[in-house]
């Protein structure tokens, strides 16, 4: 005797179709020939779920089985798989979707513009005070003369006869198991759902065209290699009343030949004579803002490094400076006059002289001073 449909689903013969749904769901996932590890009985059970799923989810079916039973097979007839039901199990193991369920109908909806990107090199200088730049760069532009409908001016477009508006081909095939629906792209309206009667003579039917486009790009103070900035709605026209995509310029900026940045802090060497760095002094250093004035302390050693606070890159949000660090190099004269030898030679004496009780800078400072 053929089992209960309602026991075969496990829902009581009150259960709304929702739970009957949601129960055949369940046990066709678990049951699945392309899931279950007993092949065989996974195949009857299958195809008896399928079976109880179409009649209970047919409120006639449904009503002439709650009167007749299984008699029903003779008076309204149930036989055969669900291909809707079916339909769906396709779906949650395979990953397409039955033609007239709700993403068919998205073929041919309103759909975004392409982003687009350009690329922008700019020097440290420009990095610190900001500046602005003009690009030029092609994009498609919805079309003006039929606006980006694709039509003719006076033409109609007119829903796909073939599939009738959806932009999917629908094709099914009766296997042991059921009926399997597949889906394509439809030929003829290209997944559109439409199809223009006379397609426009400057776009030939696609709405876009491709146009040149000139834009003022503001290139803020602080911005470092590899930051973006983003114009919205300067990408692709979209489709079908789709929104503009957006554009963005990425920006490289040029390595100095003398400053090295460091997220907001900038690096610079700067050479000192040997005098200014035994006896210090005061050495003018010339940062991306300006020159500054630099104190070099009595003693100072080569590789010694300063900083000269918020004297650095901006942040592009503004309200923080970094700093501008100096490293000192201490410059060997390459020739030396013979007043110059003479007291570096002094200096080198009174270096070796170890027993001496004046310190070695004393030497120093008398050795330069004198005349």
């Amino acid at each position: 005797m053929p089992a209960d449909y309602y026991e075969v689903l496990g829902v009581p013969r009150t259960a709304p179709e929702g739970d009957i749904k949601k129960a055949y769901r369940q046990l066709a996932r678990k049951y699945h020939p392309d899931v279950a590890t007993d092949k065989a009985g996974a195949e009857n059970h299958f195809k008896e779920i399928n079976e109880a799923y179409e009649v209970l989810s047919d409120p006639q079916k449904r009503a002439n089985y709650d009167r007749f039973g299984h008699a029903g097979d003779q008076t309204g007839g149930f036989g055969g798989f669900a291909a809707e039901g079916f339909g769906d199990i396709f779906d949650m193991f395979f990953g397409q979707q039955r033609a007239g369920s709700g993403a068919a109908g998205r073929a041919n909806g309103p759909q975004r513009g392409s982003d687009l990107r350009y690329d922008v090199e700019i020097t440290l200088e420009e990095a610190f005070a900001g500046t602005q730049r003009e690009i030029s760069f092609r994009h498609l532009a919805s079309c003006t003369t039929c606006k980006g409908s694709g039509a003719e001016p006076g033409t109609l477009v007119v829903p796909c006869d073939r599939c009738g508006a959806t932009g999917i081909a629908r094709q099914v095939r009766q296997t042991p198991l059921g009926q399997f629906v597949t889906q394509t792209t439809c030929g003829k309206c290209n997944g559109e759902g439409q199809v223009v009667q006379q397609p426009c003579h400057v776009c030939r039917g696609r709405g876009r065209i491709e146009q040149d486009k000139t834009l003022t790009v503001k290139i803020p103070a602080g911005v470092d290699d590899g930051s973006r900035i983003r114009l919205s709605g300067s990408g692709e026209a979209g489709l079908r009343n789709g929104p503009d995509g957006d554009l963005y310029v990425y920006l490289s900026v040029r390595k100095h030949e003398v400053y090295k940045r460091d997220a907001l802090h900038i690096y610079a060497e700067v050479p000192i004579s040997f005098p200014t760095a035994a006896l210090g002094g005061d050495i003018r250093v010339t940062a991306l803002d300006g020159e500054h004035t630099l104190n070099i302390p009595a003693g100072t050693q080569t590789g010694s490094q300063f900083r000269l606070r918020g004297h650095g890159m901006p942040a592009v949000r503004g309200g923080v400076r970094g700093d501008h660090l100096v490293t000192v190099r201490i410059a060997v004269p390459t020739k030396l006059g013979k007043r110059e030898r003479e007291l570096l030679e002094e200096y080198q004496r009174a270096n070796a002289d170890e027993d001496s009780d004046r310190s070695f800078f004393d030497r120093v400072k008398e050795a330069f001073k004198a005349e």
